[in-house]
């Protein structure tokens, strides 16, 4: 599709096969991911993966967890430097570990195979389903808030809303990366234009003397006295409007020269994002009382009622389009851990195999979206929000904690980005703060997400570490595949094999077995073999 009209990318010009009279339809002589993510587009996917759901939704559980105006806009502050020191910190590992699939391969490499199968496990399993749930909910709920505007839009309705969104944009991805990041560019703007309205709006409040919530003396008056470990919830609730900062490392090698981009997408994103987010706050607290803030469910909508009269539906709308990118990226980036984690051998190998033609991971986009919407039809997923922050800051963790180690490991690797050590040690000194008093103050809820992440254990000795499985397994694994292709028209893609060297899943039998089945499906679809 997108081969075929001189844009630059990984799969050449189709060819015509060379039979008399006949015209045969043009195929990619090489069938890979396509590299057409530049600056733009990586600016874009960071910005619009954490700008989603999330300052829509998390001003309510920061200010409820701080206890007053100014230490809920300390948090916001704080939250956005810790993802920049997150950030420097990945910038480092993205071009030093050129990989796509961002924590995970970080991990595998650096401490091998159980760890960071226990990263995908997680993600895949909860993290990633319910949070793209969560941004769909939040997409259905104000796409029917002036349907339903005297009461709670119907239960059923929002979850019919959110799937076929969900489906639509998995469609997308499905269809071409071009327009997947198209879309991504668009709704990024729209979303910004949107949170711009708002400090627009709060900041004329502002001019016009309404600013007593932001005047210090009210602002940090406590009618009660938080304690470290609802502040250290405050921070994870947060963490969740924050969450998406990493994620074009999972995407690195559709990125457009990944050394020279990444690390400035970064740059540009984060303070951009932080800047952003503390703006939103204060519009939000220029015109609405913490109490109001507090028993609102929509406080975009909440804002808009009160200050653009009877222009306020242009707030529901705005959100919407903002959470429709949202998912749009996630879906994105997420699908290419999947697909990362088969290629490594710790998913089904029909998840590393990409469409022949337009050179996407469809089999991924399509578990990732069967996923979010088991996760959508099991019921209410906004409970979900700090077992996903717990486990996010868990393997953020991790991942800095294999950088330092890997420094120490292999001092003498060439490091096109080098940050000063303090950068990781500041970090992880406040993760292991936050982790701490967060099991502290909420030990089911943080013992929930170390339970999630465990289960993989079992799962890993049996799935990738026993290598002697009995052949009916392997039968049974290998006709799936095959059929997983056929419906798909999906193959493996060509990569050097000096990329992909240490590969557990190149000496499989289920490799071997899907790949004789690949140049077979190669004949079928007429692409060289």
């Amino acid at each position: 599709m997108d081969g075929q009209n001189g844009s630059s990318s990984i799969c050449p010009r189709p060819r015509s096969a060379a039979t008399a009279g006949k015209k045969k339809k043009k195929i990619p002589d090489r069938v890979t991911l396509k590299k057409e993510i530049g600056l733009l587009s990586a600016c874009t996917i960071i910005i619009g993966n954490i700008i989603g759901s999330g300052i829509f939704i998390s001003p309510k559980g920061v200010l409820e967890h701080s206890g007053s105006v100014g230490l809920a806009l300390v948090v916001w502050l704080l939250g956005g430097c810790i993802a920049a020191l997150g950030s420097l910190c990945y910038a480092e590992l993205g071009v030093t570990i050129p990989k796509s699939g961002g924590d995970y391969s970080y991990v595998t490499e650096i401490f091998g195979g159980l760890m960071g199968f226990l990263l995908l496990w997680s993600a895949v399993l909860i993290m990633y389903p319910t949070t793209l749930a969560v941004i769909a909910l939040t997409f259905s709920n104000y796409v029917l808030q002036p349907v339903f505007s005297n009461c709670v839009p119907p239960y059923m309705a929002t979850r019919m809303l959110s799937a076929t969104c969900l489906l639509l944009l998995t469609w997308v991805n499905c269809s071409s990366v071009r327009m997947a990041t198209r879309i991504q560019d668009i709704f990024t703007v729209g979303k910004l234009m949107a949170l711009g309205l708002i400090i627009v709006v709060g900041l004329v409040q502002i001019f016009n003397g309404h600013y007593e919530a932001l005047t210090p003396q009210v602002a940090f008056s406590l009618d009660r006295v938080p304690s470290v470990g609802q502040i250290a919830l405050a921070f994870l609730q947060a963490s969740f409007a924050f969450s998406g900062w990493n994620f074009l490392n999972y995407v690195t090698e559709e990125v457009v020269e990944p050394r020279r981009n990444l690390p400035r997408a970064i740059y540009i994103s984060i303070p951009l994002v932080t800047f952003v987010y503390t703006l939103t706050n204060i519009a939000y607290f220029s015109s609405m009382s913490p109490e109001e803030l507090l028993s609102s469910n929509a406080v975009a909508v909440t804002f808009g009622e009160k200050l653009l009269g009877m222009f306020s539906v242009i707030m529901p709308i705005s959100v919407a389009l903002s959470t429709f990118g949202g998912i749009n990226g996630y879906l994105f980036t997420s699908s290419r851990l999947c697909f990362s984690g088969a290629r490594e051998g710790h998913l089904p190998s029909l998840l590393a195999m990409i469409h022949y033609k337009n050179c996407t991971p469809i089999p991924a986009l399509l578990v990732c979206c069967a996923a979010t919407i088991v996760i959508l039809c099991i019921g209410e997923t906004h409970n979900l929000i700090n077992y996903v922050s717990f486990i996010n800051y868990l393997s953020y963790g991790v991942t800095i904690a294999g950088l330092l180690y890997y420094r120490w490991k292999k001092p003498n690797l060439y490091r096109p980005i080098k940050v000063n050590l303090l950068v990781p040690v500041c970090y992880l000194m406040f993760w292991a703060l936050l982790l701490g008093f967060s099991l502290y103050s909420e030990p089911v809820v943080c013992g929930v997400g170390l339970v999630i992440m465990l289960t993989g254990v079992p799962v890993y000795f049996l799935g990738v570490h026993w290598k002697e499985k009995p052949k009916c397994i392997y039968n049974f694994i290998e006709r799936a595949t095959y059929v997983g292709q056929r419906l798909c028209f999906v193959v493996f893609p060509q990569i050097d094999p000096i990329e992909i060297a240490g590969a557990a899943y190149l000496f499989s039998p289920v490799f071997i077995l899907s790949f004789c089945k690949s140049r077979q499906l190669f004949r079928l679809l007429e692409l060289p073999v």
